[in-house]
């Protein structure tokens, strides 16, 4: 391959390289390392992971007691408030979340603040809760906290100076740069962060780095009834906008109860979910960003609340066409529970779909998350063929930090889906995360994602132990390294030997950079 700038210049074999080298050229012999398309990270929540990778990760914690046993190591080391991510009660025995006064004892009396993996609730210390006047809102339940409650704990939990902020944001882009991302599409929202957040993270209050970061292709989820509220955030982010996208949520978590369901939850039948906003105001809100030439979109996980969807899908095509609603390429995320009549409506109206495919590795597997919430409901989830065979573009994310930012991880929960069904090749869930995330964001260049002569020198070079064809049919022979398989070689995902990221480069500007490549 042959960089010019900031552009690919020439792609072919490593004879005809040979033939054109001259001395302008600066020769790099990678020795066996793979060249990738960078990745593309279609739904992150930036600061939030810069915050996960500096305060208490429970993610490993095996039990309620392993939990409060990690907060009370962490509380006798730190002082004031105790943040804490990623825990998931669904993997312990006891099959429950700690009470506001287990905390208390766990903590000294701190306040606590204690993210669920899906970031839609949160345990709480009784101090906290006092503090804030917690059981006086709605969702709250001795020490757990959903709607209302959450969001009154989330914000005062999330209350750092911006310049506390973009440290946050700082450390995050260059996480997603070592781990081979050239972008991410930043899904903020006035309930997750202030503005200022976002303007921050665009570089708008001033810049993050001397150097260069991964490209942030920004959302806004606020919901607008008028075109002065339009016109009002557009000026606000300075013309940087993407759309009035991403975690705008019409319904809640299934790690919360809080998605909207046609039937009810298989572990609290005296609930199905929450909707947080109307077929109006959701045709509305598509209306009004149709009429902007800018993508609208949601946060929808539920059945129910796929119904809600796609009901202002066709209000907003009754008010200004069904072609012009499809020009504008609207987009939804998760997407989590969708029959085939909702497909072939999301196809209808030209609507992209942002997955992540490691939902299902995390949560899908007989006796995980979903069948305790859902029952059999688990096995027609997250149906990324079934999308894809339709012709529904699909984009893929890591909701980060619901999950870890880890692209190849992404790739091989689409490969070993738990419904067989819907697996999908290598080949297409990488395509996935790299290419369709552009078009997903509207990316004009048709060339990124991909590495091919007059393409923008975006990429990523990968130590990897073996390569391998890999496909979701077991007829197929997955050990073929003969290119006439017609399918591209890509890192075995299934050997537990991870490919390692040594650099990253975007718009050729080196990103990142392996301490040991020389």
């Amino acid at each position: 391959m042959l960089v010019d700038g900031d552009t690919v210049a020439w792609v072919g074999s490593e004879q005809a390289a040979t033939s054109i080298q001259d001395s302008r050229m600066d020769v790099v012999d990678l020795h066996g390392a793979l060249v990738a398309p960078g990745f593309v990270d279609s739904h992150v929540h930036t600061t939030e992971l810069g915050m996960s990778l500096v305060t208490l990760d429970l993610s490993g914690c095996t039990s309620l007691a392993d939990l409060l046993d990690q907060v009370s190591d962490y509380a006798a080391e730190t002082s004031g408030l105790i943040l804490g991510t990623n825990w998931d009660e669904s993997r312990w025995p006891e099959r429950r979340v700690p009470t506001a006064a287990e905390l208390d004892a766990a903590s000294g009396n701190r306040p606590v603040y204690l993210s669920r993996s899906d970031v839609h609730c949160a345990a709480v210390s009784g101090t906290l809760a006092a503090e804030l006047r917690l059981q006086e809102y709605d969702g709250w339940d001795n020490g757990f906290v959903v709607r209302a409650a959450h969001d009154a704990a989330r914000t005062v939990a999330r209350d750092a100076d911006p310049d506390q902020r973009g440290a946050f944001q700082l450390a995050a882009l260059k996480h997603a740069a070592s781990r081979g991302v050239v972008a991410v599409a930043e899904m903020a929202a006035p309930h997750i962060a202030p503005p200022e957040d976002l303007r921050r993270l665009l570089g708008l209050d001033g810049p993050l780095s001397d150097g260069p970061l991964p490209q942030v292709l920004p959302y806004w989820g606020q919901l607008v009834e008028t075109e002065a509220e339009v016109t009002g955030l557009l000026e606000l982010f300075e013309g940087r906008l993407l759309g009035l996208a991403g975690d705008l949520n019409i319904d809640g978590s299934i790690g919360a109860r809080t998605a909207a369901l046609r039937e009810a939850y298989t572990d609290r039948p005296d609930t199905a979910g929450t909707a947080y906003l109307s077929a109006e105001q959701v045709g509305r809100h598509l209306e009004l960003m149709t009429r902007a030439g800018l993508q609208g979109g949601f946060h929808v996980i539920g059945d129910a609340g796929m119904d809600t969807a796609l009901a202002g899908l066709r209000l907003a095509a009754d008010a200004v066409g069904e072609a012009a609603v499809r020009a504008a390429h609207h987009r939804l995320e998760h997407a989590e529970m969708i029959d085939d009549a909702a497909i072939a409506e999301l196809l209808r109206f030209g609507v992209t779909v942002s997955l992540q495919p490691g939902f299902d590795a995390a949560w899908g597997h007989p006796g995980g998350l979903y069948e305790q919430r859902l029952g059999d409901r688990r096995q027609t989830m997250n149906r990324m063929a079934s999308l894809l065979s339709a012709g529904v573009p699909v984009a893929l994310g890591s909701d980060t930090p619901v999950l870890p930012l880890d692209p190849w991880a992404g790739v091989r929960a689409a490969v070993s889906h738990s419904n067989p069904k819907e697996r999908v090749s290598a080949r297409a869930a990488f395509i996935g995360h790299t290419r369709a995330g552009w078009r997903a964001a509207g990316e004009g260049n048709f060339m990124l994602g991909q590495l091919a002569a007059g393409a923008p020198a975006s990429f990523a070079l990968w130590e990897v132990q073996e390569l391998m064809v890999q496909t979701p049919d077991a007829n197929v022979s997955a050990w073929s390294t003969d290119p006439r398989a017609g399918t591209p070689l890509l890192p075995a995902l299934d050997n537990g030997d991870e490919p390692r990221c040594l650099q990253t480069v975007h718009n050729g500007r080196e990103l990142y950079r392996a301490p040991d490549l020389v």
